[in-house]
């Protein structure tokens, strides 16, 4: 984004002209924050959401009259990072590219203070088998899971499973490649399907149950939201696409329940060693235990987009919560 800017200070509001139009920046904001870059776009399959969080976020935070810079990520990041000078940077990057621990590195290196976890526990999350292999070496509830390859024995794995099973790309979010089987022809199919994305497959356990969400932000958890779709699962086309997905908050729970689910998931979150915001996806079976499936380290964030939900259930509107997300980068 190009800019010019008029930095005298004596005044309380600076003026910044770009080629979207005049905004006003708050010279507290400014001296506190810096010059923040909004990092958003990436070559994720995941990109288009990403492109929709990064444009919300700016627009929160430039409302905050906070000093931005959009920063669409590509070949030449790390070039374009450092001639960005930027005091901090705000990740609203999907996928691989943006929460795998990559664009962190590059920010660590470049001492630029950033949003979200660092880069251990990014990449841990963004990997759904790594995720699941440390939650079971502590004790964190969790679906059991197999591996799968080419020479995969399909009808063992269904039985071993209960013979209803989820098929994920270990690597990807928002439901891309994801398929809910129950056969052994249909698991070959929807490992082909996965494969596709990424070369590192799982299948698991099948939870049949309510499906809830859990924000993340700084040392607590947000109030849960339920999710209820006609889809024979919360995938991309309920997500995205449809709008007949519903999001319950309160999510129908007692508050020791609520209380539960809540520390389980931070307690999930942070076992990993992520930090600063993010979202605990969670299945619940029929007598109310709760799994968790995984973390998601940087959530959507548009104005329809869970993570803000669960703020506005706390009181926080979403100018309030992107700024607050800001806030976590001078904990250092």
């Amino acid at each position: 984004m190009s800019a010019l800017w008029r930095l005298s200070w004596p005044s309380v509001n600076l003026l910044i002209s770009d080629s979207e139009g005049n905004y006003s920046v708050s010279e507290v904001n400014t001296q506190k924050y810096g010059r923040v870059g909004v990092l958003y776009g990436g070559n994720s399959a995941e990109r288009e959401i990403s492109l929709k969080s990064g444009a919300a976020v700016q627009s929160a935070l430039e409302g905050q009259g906070v000093y931005c810079v959009g920063i669409d990520i590509g070949k030449n990041s790390i070039v374009e990072l450092q001639a960005a000078e930027l005091d901090r940077a705000f990740i609203a990057l999907h996928g691989p590219g943006g929460e795998d621990g990559k664009i962190q590195a590059v920010l660590e290196y470049l001492e630029i203070p950033f949003t979200g976890s660092r880069v251990q526990a990014s990449a841990i999350a963004m990997d759904k088998l790594r995720t699941k292999q440390l939650w079971q070496a502590m004790g964190v509830s969790t679906p059991d899971f197999a591996v799968l390859d080419d020479d995969t024995d399909w009808a063992a794995v269904i039985e071993r499973l209960g013979g209803d099973v989820m098929v994920k790309p270990a690597h990807e979010g928002s439901s891309i490649g994801m398929s809910r089987v129950n056969t052994a022809s249909a698991l070959h199919r929807a490992y082909q399907l996965a494969a596709e994305y990424d070369g590192l497959v799982i299948a698991e356990k099948l939870i049949v149950g309510a499906e809830y969400t859990v924000a993340i932000l700084g040392d607590r958890a947000l109030p849960p939201i339920k999710l209820e779709t006609g889809h024979t699962f919360y995938d991309f086309e309920a997500k995205y696409v449809t709008g007949d997905t519903q999001y319950i908050c309160p999510c129908g729970l007692s508050d020791e329940q609520v209380e539960t689910l809540q520390s389980l998931a931070l307690n999930a979150f942070q076992s990993i060693g992520c930090r600063g915001w993010g979202r605990v996806d969670v299945m619940a079976d029929a007598n109310g235990n709760f799994y968790m499936l995984e973390v998601n380290t940087v959530p959507g964030m548009t104005e329809h987009s869970l993570v803000p939900m669960a703020g506005k259930a706390k009181g926080l509107n979403f100018s309030e919560l992107t700024l607050a997300i800001l806030e976590e980068t001078l904990a250092g």
